[in-house]
């Protein structure tokens, strides 16, 4: 199937089996409901203005005006494939009948470059998870030894703490190095000043849709069937502090100061043409998070990498090139550990992967692993530049698609963020 509302080029993200969902303002409007076609956005209220999803039932057309998904996410799989179905014959049929009515094709589109890109969700809540066997097992050898790498907990469950909402935020924004406390030195007391190993971790995140009610858990099914869509996520880590404060809660200072996600949402609709298997789970896991013989694959193959630009100047510099199919815990058995115990997931809740570290170096997701905690250089390209961790106004940029045997390509754009010298503090 191809686009022949406007030209696709055929190296472009968002192809016309990829339409993911975003939240946009341009020509003086405020935040409103997008998808993404080529260089182009449909503006997905002057289309059901114009009645294009008349005829699909339990859709409320006013969910496209809101200046947030939430809405639109809630109302469940039935009619997002039903949505996605109308929104693919209305760009490829010439003769579709709405699509013939329009005065002209700029009455529904507006050019990526005129608008401006706002958070796809009001987020209540963030989960991130810790979901990759290779990045667990590498930072667990880095503080624990090559006998303890793994907590006993590891493989019989997905792993995970409860981040901050508040502090995501849409790719460009600028993060602020964050202040805290470290201990540089197992001798002496702690320290106050700002994070001087601060990393990103390459993660996705997805989007959660209709959840479930206070007390009722969501099966592996049904957790499939909530997840909206994917987004590309930095977990920003300040490495020091968290070191120092983890124990015995967990993460805190050092995670919650800013998480950047890429503004599109590819829907799992598009990407299911790019199911893989996912690792072997040694041992089975329990009833809950098992799906039964015959199911098919959860992994996903998406082409993900990182790059860095030092000092925000010049050339951007390859650091990882990993694989969300490396995962060993799948996006539904994320969510299904998650409301088990009857937590009740919202639309618009989003979680987060994890870092996703390969089996080969140049595939971890982290500088934590790539320099071995500090202990080597990281070279950036051919240059004389080196790092071991972000340094001040440097930027981070993560991007990620999918590719078909048949030139098919679905991809996420980009995930961006430039890494700020830290507020000063007065102390009085």
């Amino acid at each position: 199937m191809e686009c022949t509302l406007v030209e696709v080029a055929p190296s472009s993200d968002f192809s016309i089996q990829n339409l993911p969902f975003g939240i946009y303002s341009a020509n003086g409007n405020g935040p409103q409901v997008g998808v993404a076609i080529g260089e182009w956005i449909l503006n997905m209220s002057a289309l059901a203005g114009a009645g294009l999803f008349a005829h699909i039932k339990q859709l409320d057309a006013q969910v496209f005006a809101q200046p947030r998904l939430n809405d639109y996410m809630a109302l469940g799989r039935p009619v997002w494939r039903a949505v996605r179905a109308v929104l693919q014959d209305f760009l490829a049929n010439a003769n579709n009948a709405v699509r013939t009515q329009l005065a002209a094709a700029e009455d529904v589109l507006v050019p990526m470059g005129a608008a401006q890109m706002h958070l796809p969700a009001r987020i209540g809540d963030y989960t991130d998870f810790y979901a990759s066997r290779e990045h667990a097992t590498n930072v667990g050898m880095m503080f624990r030894g090559k006998d303890n790498a793994l907590m006993p907990n590891w493989t019989h469950l997905p792993v995970g703490y409860h981040g901050r909402a508040s502090s995501v935020v849409i790719s460009g924004t600028p993060i602020r190095r964050p202040n805290g406390q470290r201990r540089p030195d197992a001798a002496e007391p702690p320290v106050f000043g700002p994070s001087v190993r601060l990393d990103y971790e390459l993660e996705m995140g997805f989007f959660v849709g209709p959840g479930n009610e206070l007390g009722a858990p969501l099966s592996l099914a049904q957790a499939e069937a909530s997840i909206f869509g994917v987004v590309l996520l930095n977990d920003w880590s300040a490495r020091d502090i968290q070191a120092w404060e983890y124990v015995p809660l967990g993460p805190f200072l050092g995670k919650n100061f800013g998480t950047t996600i890429s503004p599109w949402v590819v829907t799992m609709e598009a990407l299911e043409p790019f199911r893989v298997p996912q690792p072997p789970q040694v041992p089975r896991p329990l009833p809950y998070l098992s799906d039964a013989e015959g199911a098919p694959p959860a992994g996903y193959d998406i082409q993900l990498e990182v790059h860095l630009q030092a000092g925000g100047q010049g050339d951007f510099h390859l650091l990882t090139r990993s694989n969300l199919k490396y995962m060993y815990w799948t996006l539904k058995q994320q969510l299904a550990h998650h409301a088990v115990g009857g937590c009740n997931m919202r639309p618009g809740d989003l979680c987060g992967t994890g870092t996703i570290s390969g089996p080969t170096k140049d595939s971890f997701g982290s500088m934590l692993e790539l320099s071995w905690s500090g202990k080597s250089a990281i070279q950036l390209g051919d240059s004389q530049e080196t790092r071991r961790f972000i340094e001040d106004n440097d930027v981070i940029r993560i991007t990620g698609f999918c590719q078909g045997a048949d030139g098919r390509r679905v991809g996420f754009g980009e995930c961006t963020g430039q890494l700020l010298p830290a507020s000063s503090l007065e102390l009085s």
